[in-house]
């Protein structure tokens, strides 16, 4: 889907740019897989700010997409590809031969009319649902399993694809977007392709206020707040950082300081993100 500029008829337009939304076949959502989304402005369940500069954006709907693909060997048809306000990837509607709807997220190359599959013996095509130990090495994943059976949570961006790269003992070696390097059982399941509308790393927003129509509010500059505020505050003039180097709100160093601490989930990694490659 290409990305098409505006014209310059303001000064937010004119560095704009915008989906044409050209493989977009179907307008208004399916009713029975909408869910109510209420506004809670970045709080979590206690009530308290845990993700900062969020709030207001246009109302939306929760689209119930099938991240588990648990229709074992029931075929289903792409009947639409739709637009979903709440992620960076295109949806498709399928229609199973038993009667049932339910969205998936769309992978590149999907269209409409394809046959997608989820069963241990479907074919290598994008769409279809599979476990881990039925894909050749090699292959482009996408909406991969952490545990079986739970749904997918690996790669659902637009645009990612995961790379399997190794079978072995009962594991998988995945490499990440990111470039780490992890193992995952063999009986999660995965998508075959990658996610679908790749251009939107190159949408330009292009004003303030399509950020804020998405749930976003300004970040202010430490450096502009007082001491108390900020680690980055006071001082006469436009004050240095200093040493040791930035920090956060909280002091702690920012900018490529490693704050992972998973005992559990650790020794599934083989090589973790953001290392130099020799």
């Amino acid at each position: 889907m290409p990305i098409r500029p505006f014209r310059p008829t303001s000064p937010g337009r004119r560095n704009a740019t915008g989906h044409t939304f050209s493989e977009i076949t179907k307008k208004r959502p399916e009713k029975r897989l909408l869910a109510p989304r209420k506004q809670r402005a970045g709080r979590g369940q206690d009530g308290r700010i845990s993700i900062r500069h969020r709030g207001g954006g246009h109302k939306r709907r929760v689209r119930l997409i099938d991240f588990r693909r648990d229709k074992a060997g029931v075929p289903g048809r792409v009947a639409a590809i739709e637009y979903d306000p709440g992620r960076s990837a295109r949806i498709a509607l399928v229609f199973y031969a038993d009667g049932d709807k339910r969205y998936m997220l769309a992978p590149d190359r999907l269209q409409v009319g394809d046959t997608v599959l989820s069963a241990t013996d479907a074919p290598i095509a994008p769409g279809n649902s599979l476990p881990l130990s039925a894909i050749p090495v090699g292959t482009q994943v996408h909406c991969v399993e952490l545990q079986p059976g739970r749904g997918g949570q690996l790669g659902r961006s637009a645009g990612t694809s995961i790379q399997l790269m190794a079978k072995e003992s009962g594991y998988a070696l995945l490499r990440l977007p990111s470039g780490e390097m992890r193992q995952v059982l063999e009986s999660c399941r995965a998508t075959v392709g990658s996610v679908g509308n790749p251009e939107h790393a190159q949408l330009k927003l292009g004003k303030a206020g399509r950020a804020r129509h998405r749930g976003r509010r300004p970040q202010v500059r430490g450096s502009a707040m007082n001491p108390v505020d900020h680690p980055h505050g006071g001082g006469e003039g436009k004050a240095p950082i200093g040493l040791p180097g930035p920090k956060t709100p909280w002091g702690k160093p920012a900018l490529g300081y490693r704050t992972r601490s998973n005992k559990r989930t650790s020794t599934f990694i083989v090589r973790r993100r953001g290392r130099r490659r020799r």
